[in-house]
């Protein structure tokens, strides 16, 4: 066994990277060559160097460090903002030696401080990175981020029911039913590239419409990533832009990924105008359940702790950064 790390380009590692994935413990759509190459295609900007680490063994890739650097800091590639996780991706349990021979390449590499962000609780660099940088001398803080919730899939809706509280029950069947009663609503997704131009323009602008905070968080240039970001999904046919349409109109949108039997909801708006029939719950609630009923093992409501999501069902999954310092 010869384990080698060397940088290399996207187009070198894509393929190997595509299989790789098929032999990590849990990957997310956050772990693809295709999503990191869309922000990078986008966010390259000259003063940013791409760092894309692979680990080979005798040639066979068996890891990849996706990282980047500015100034004399090493850090996780993308933007915190807009990857709920951030992992290297390695061989189901040969993590302990994979890092390893990372962080060997890395103490020999120039950089002063290594940041390592959107790490979920579980992730091997939480246990791995700061013993080896203990060990070297180096200062290590880890400190929470964020929170993930996530539920794992029962295999029906009745039984989805069962598990929430009384209470929770009540109110789902009440608000579904005052939808009902107000007239007809119809829930879909677009998913194929061809269809995305005119439907990305009614997301963008209920996501817009529904909170101030997300308003602010939409820049042009993020609008532009998640127009690109949005184009590859669904090439790859991983995205589902989820609409309701209560009597004809759209009132509320979804963006979910599907992706190796998990379902993530990576952003959503409504119009504020159908907030009293609760629109923007009622069209997750419905995403959940059609992940439900296409048999996946687990509904990812990404970073964030909006109480509808515990209402939901959702578990605390804790995300966390990593700071290393020579």
């Amino acid at each position: 066994m010869t384990l080698t790390v060397t940088q290399e380009g996207f187009n070198e590692i894509w393929t190997d990277w595509e299989s790789l994935l098929s032999e990590c413990a849990k990957p997310t759509v956050f772990e693809t060559p295709l999503w990191h190459r869309a922000w990078w295609d986008e966010e390259e900007d000259g003063q940013t160097e791409l760092r894309l680490m692979a680990i080979r063994d005798n040639g066979t890739l068996v890891g990849v460090a996706p990282m980047m650097c500015r100034d004399d800091t090493l850090m996780s590639l993308g933007d915190p903002d807009l990857w709920d996780y951030q992992t290297f991706v390695t061989a189901y349990g040969r993590e302990a030696e994979l890092y390893q021979v990372l962080f060997d390449y890395l103490v020999e590499q120039p950089w002063h401080k290594m940041e390592l962000s959107s790490l979920p609780e579980g992730s091997p660099s939480l246990d791995l990175i700061p013993e080896m940088a203990r060990s070297n001398g180096y200062s290590v803080d880890v400190s929470d981020q964020d929170v993930s919730p996530g539920l794992p899939l029962p295999s029906s809706w009745d039984d989805y029911m069962t598990g929430l509280s009384k209470k929770g029950r009540h109110e789902l069947r009440r608000k579904f039913r005052r939808l009902e009663n107000n007239g007809t609503y119809e829930v879909y997704s677009v998913n194929g590239e061809l269809s995305l131009n005119g439907s990305l323009d009614d997301f963008f602008r209920m996501m817009r419409e529904s909170r101030q905070d997300k308003a602010i968080f939409l820049t042009p240039k993020r609008e532009q990533f998640f127009r690109h970001m949005a184009e590859e999904m669904a090439r790859a046919d991983v995205l589902r832009l989820f609409f309701m349409e209560v009597s004809g109109e759209r009132v509320a949108s979804a963006m979910c990924f599907d992706y190796r039997q998990v379902r993530f909801l990576y952003n959503a708006g409504y119009n504020p105008e159908y907030a009293p029939l609760s629109v923007g719950l009622l069209l997750k609630t419905t995403c959940l359940q059609q992940a439900i009923e296409q048999d996946m093992d687990y509904f990812d409501f990404l970073r964030g702790d909006e109480r509808y999501k515990y209402e939901l069902g959702a578990k605390v999954v804790r995300v966390h950064r990593l700071v290393v310092q020579r």
